[in-house]
């Protein structure tokens, strides 16, 4: 087994020495850049598969979010289900109006 200075031919004919420092170097590139793609996959894959069935509620007269947060997703915190009703329906503001209708995050 040989140790050391590794030659390469490239493609226009030139040479590369790689040595063992740069054969690692390049070894633990390619495996973070491995993990970070895992990672990413299995985010995505995540994502895809909520854990239940998609729920709705329509926005009664005098409904606030903090009034459907409390009755819609009682385990959650008010202010957290308040951040999950408005990302879910694209809301900006903390406005809703009555005979709107809100997705909710998948129950439990």
């Amino acid at each position: 087994m040989r140790f050391g200075r590794e030659v390469v031919a490239m493609a226009d004919g030139r040479r590369l020495r790689l040595t063992t420092r740069g054969r690692v170097v390049v070894a633990a590139g390619t495996l973070t850049l491995g993990f970070v793609l895992a990672g990413a996959v299995m985010t995505a894959g995540s994502a895809a598969n909520p854990a239940g069935p998609e729920r709705a509620t329509v926005v009664r007269e005098d409904d606030t979010l903090w009034r459907i947060a409390r009755r819609e997703l009682p385990e959650l915190e008010p202010y957290e289900a308040i951040d999950v009703i408005r990302r879910l329906n694209g809301i900006s503001d903390y406005t809703v109006h009555p005979g709107q209708h809100l997705l909710l995050p998948p129950g439990s």
